[in-house]
């Protein structure tokens, strides 16, 4: 956000932060969910990249497509488990694994 539109926002009683700020996260949550989050987002590029629809991808997994479009949303409900066998069932090697973990 720009620093005039942030003072602007402030001036007039508003206040301005992140979603952690907002949600109170600690430290080790946040960098939890930045994880799942980009292992999501690592199973759709993958999936997309080895030309496999959801449902593709759900039957390799014994599950549903909307599980599998649940778990490329980030949804709260997929365990990080699930994210992680499903990538390799999608063809992830460790290495796009490792990459998809951030740097902190």
């Amino acid at each position: 956000m720009q620093s005039s539109k942030q003072k602007k926002l402030e001036q007039n009683g508003w206040k301005v932060g992140s979603a952690s700020d907002f949600l109170e996260l600690t430290p080790e949550e946040e960098a939890y969910i930045e994880l799942k989050l980009s292992l999501c987002r690592t199973l759709k590029k993958i999936r997309t990249r080895k030309h496999l629809t959801q449902s593709d991808l759900a039957k390799k997994i014994n599950s549903s497509q909307s599980r599998v479009a649940k778990m490329e949303a980030g949804d709260a409900s997929v365990s990080l488990d699930l994210v992680i066998k499903s990538l390799f069932s999608a063809g992830a090697s460790s290495k796009d694994i490792r990459n998809a973990i951030p740097q902190s």
